[in-house]
């Protein structure tokens, strides 16, 4: 049952689309459906032909042939290490970091970040993903970025605690907080950005929260990446998990957003549960830097709040999250040995509802329904790989391209518009960050 609309003059109808929308429970299909935009918001998802008050739109997009879907979620990333795609692969993890990608992270400049993430939106709204959670340096230029390209974002400075400059990294994420968050007619949030247990000593993290307290944020962190990482925190911690100290400190009291959660025990789920963790699952990158396997339907079965992440393009080495959904599907049936466990519906709704949940964004983003932002995507049905229409949501999964992506629109405004993008010179942006990468590897 809709409500009459009151509020004007719709300003995009999309008419007669197959409309997906994952769910708590089940998702909703509609073969045949419209959807109203208002300003940045939906008003209207139900059968088509919309009721008369929702059919004066300004714009009308036919939708015949295409499946509009809420934006996919990308839970966790860095964004401007575009830059550093194809610099540094097949290596372990703790090697990479250590002679590659910090020796590297040390000569970024302002606008390396800038282009990189300039880079990481386009190809993010050209692969249907309309809002990401970032942890990086040079944030206010991430931001810049964010805000020109009209995607959505949760950005956090990146903190290392152990590292020579900590107390100055930590002004700057309170600074970035201050500044952004709510900005962009509240596109933009903000987090605090502990890197992880192992970079960031107890003290340190107190100041975290201090502050994180007195902004009323959350926290994004990295949280048991690898064996060793977990081996190491239980030797120096008594026996303690990463995730067991970080909540001894109190850490999860405020709301956190935990990468990776790759080597977690039965308690530590408990835990990630009890405290409503966020856990941005990021399974192509475990894979490629062999970290491991994510107990991911553990997780889920135990009522934590699951989400999908590329991580950055260094370590995935794309921002394709269609894909990070299909690879979070094989890697589970694979690994449990049943071809039953994160059937296509599951793994759709970890890239849309399952990341904004994590992101505690699901208020906003992540279905489609009336009162949400108006972040959809529209992809095209068409293709040979598409057919027959047996069940779009296995297609969706297992079969479709993120170039099936034709039209995005993020908080109300078209971004994409039938593959071309309408807000940034998409030949510029890849020019200059070309221009900046090849410049940073040689600086």
């Amino acid at each position: 049952m809709h409500e009459t609309w009151h509020g004007g003059n719709v300003d995009i109808l999309i008419s007669g689309a197959l409309v997906i929308s994952p769910g708590e429970e089940r998702p909703l299909v509609l073969p045949k459906g419209d959807i109203a935009v208002v300003g940045s918001e939906t008003v209207y998802v139900g059968p088509s032909p919309a009721p008369q008050e929702f059919r004066s739109a300004a714009k009308v997009i036919e939708g015949s042939g295409l499946i509009a879907l809420p934006g996919l979620v990308n839970a966790h990333t860095h964004a401007a290490m575009t830059v550093f795609r194809g610099f540094a692969d097949d290596m372990p993890l703790m090697e990479w970091l250590t002679q590659k990608i910090w020796p590297a992270e040390a000569r970024l400049e302002a606008d390396d970040v800038y282009w990189g993430t300039m880079l990481a939106c386009v190809e993010m709204i050209r692969a249907g993903v309309t809002t990401f959670a970032d942890m990086y340096f040079f944030m206010d230029e991430t931001a810049k970025a964010v805000e020109r390209t009209g995607i959505r974002a949760s950005l956090s400075r990146g903190l290392i605690g152990s590292a020579p400059g900590a107390d100055k990294a930590l002004a700057e994420g309170r600074e970035l907080c201050e500044r952004w968050n709510g900005a962009c007619g509240g596109r933009i949030t903000t987090m605090l950005g502990p890197h992880a247990p192992y970079t960031c000593p107890k003290d340190f993290l107190e100041k975290v929260m201090e502050v994180a307290s007195e902004l009323g944020v959350g926290m994004h962190i990295h949280l048991s990446e690898t064996e060793g990482e977990v081996k190491e925190c239980r030797k120096l911690h008594g026996g303690m998990s990463p995730v067991e100290l970080m909540d001894s400190y109190g850490l999860f009291e405020f709301p956190v957003l935990a990468a990776h959660c790759v080597h977690v025990s039965e308690r530590d789920i408990e835990i990630l549960s009890a405290k409503g963790v966020g856990v941005a699952h990021n399974p192509g990158c475990n894979m490629k830097i062999a970290s491991g396997i994510a107990p991911v339907p553990k997780m889920l079965k135990a009522g934590v709040r699951v989400g999908l992440g590329t991580d950055g393009a260094a370590s995935n080495n794309n921002l394709d999250l269609l894909e990070e959904a299909r690879i979070a599907a094989f890697l589970h049936k694979l690994a449990s040995n049943d071809p039953t466990v994160l059937a296509a519906p599951e793994a759709l709704y970890l890239a849309t509802l399952g990341s904004a949940r994590a992101l505690r964004l699901e208020a906003q983003v992540g279905t489609l329904e009336r009162g949400k932002k108006a972040d959809i995507i529209l992809m095209d049905s068409t293709g040979p790989h598409m057919h027959p229409h047996h069940d779009m949501i296995s297609h969706i999964v297992y079969s479709a391209r993120s170039s099936d992506v034709r039209t995005v629109i993020i908080d109300g405004k078209v971004v994409m518009e039938d593959g071309a993008l309408t807000v940034v010179d998409e030949k510029e942006v890849l020019a200059r960050a070309e221009e900046r990468a090849q410049a940073l590897v040689r600086r």
